[in-house]
């Protein structure tokens, strides 16, 4: 019994998944920065502009790309504001797709995948990003594999996927939850446990799930898969006034992030990088520089104009 009490401590301390910084809603509209201008006006379900408002009518030009941005768990449309306004800034468009991050991977996996077909009727470019966050990233990579082919009705589609500090190898806080012994021992105590702090996915983020250890390919419409990993030992959340850390940033380990199994696919491009789990995608304080410089090295992201760069610096100060 102290065992299973130790494992429901640990479960509730740590949770399944991070810990974001103090959030105060963002519902202003975005500023439209240097978007062309919009020819079309849609509702999809689950697609939005990336702020917490009501209205997520989405207003865009069918002949430009569009970024889908993909939150984690604790997330919200409203925190990728930031990195939406720095896809306008670059002339770029960007919406977000919300989910409930206590249900089922694979339920949110399938809401995202319509949503995208839905979304790429109403388009003439049919180049699509989709950029997941760690949750986010495990829901973005699922909807992408070959089990969807046959919904995925526009085959001229070219969709890139990036995921960004997902734990692909699942997570190690929530083994306990896939030991199917101590499912015995408890009398159904640690399922219910797990359920109670993670919700319906609880037995799809542990190491041994299947939704873990048995990927299957990308759909053929993936033109191609960025994986960025990131190396969150000896970061810093937030500091007090002697410049000590008081709370850091590490969320997922290396081995939690790679997965032999999609490590192999052919289309892969996998990147580690040296940062926190929630300083990689920006918060107050922390402009994201590294995951922008990342996006635009790889072509997810326009370059910054020579002439802009001054503009663009002005803007990161604004916004972070």
């Amino acid at each position: 019994m102290k065992k299973i009490i130790f494992i429901l401590m640990l479960l509730i301390t740590l949770g399944a998944c991070s810990t974001s910084p103090e959030y105060i809603p963002q519902t202003d509209r975005l500023e439209i920065g240097h978007l062309p201008i919009p020819d079309k006006k849609v509702t999809i379900n689950s697609l939005g502009n990336c702020t917490d408002s009501n209205d997520q009518t989405l207003h865009f030009n069918t002949n430009e790309p569009i970024t889908i941005l993909v939150h984690g768990c604790n997330g919200s449309a409203g925190r990728f504001r930031s990195l939406a306004e720095l896809f306008a800034f670059h002339g770029q468009q960007a919406f977000c797709f919300s989910y409930d991050d206590r249900d089922s991977l694979v339920d949110s996996s399938e809401k995202l995948i319509t949503a995208l077909n839905e979304l790429s009727k109403k388009v003439e470019n049919k180049n699509i990003s989709v950029i997941g966050h760690s949750m986010g990233g495990l829901v973005a990579r699922h909807a992408m594999e070959t089990q969807y082919e046959d919904n995925w009705l526009d085959k001229s589609v070219d969709l890139k996927l990036v995921t960004v500090s997902a734990p692909l190898g699942g997570m190690t806080v929530a083994k306990p939850c896939g030991n199917k012994l101590l499912h015995w021992l408890s009398f159904g105590f640690v399922p219910a446990a797990c359920w109670a702090v993670t919700g319906d996915n609880w037995y799809e983020i542990t190491p041994q799930s299947g939704f873990i250890q048995n990927p299957v390919a990308l759909m053929s419409s993936v033109d191609s898969y960025i994986k960025i990993v990131t190396d969150e030992r000896q970061s810093c959340r937030r500091k007090n006034d002697k410049d000590n850390c008081i709370e850091d940033d590490y969320v997922f380990s290396l081995p939690e992030q790679y997965n032999i199994k999609v490590d192999q696919y052919t289309n892969i491009q996998n990147i580690e990088v040296k940062a926190g789990h929630v300083e990689i995608v920006g918060y107050k304080g922390y402009a994201p520089h590294k995951l922008l410089s990342i996006l635009q090295n790889t072509g997810v992201l326009r370059n910054t104009a020579e002439e802009q760069k001054a503009a663009l610096h002005r803007l990161l100060a604004d916004l972070y």
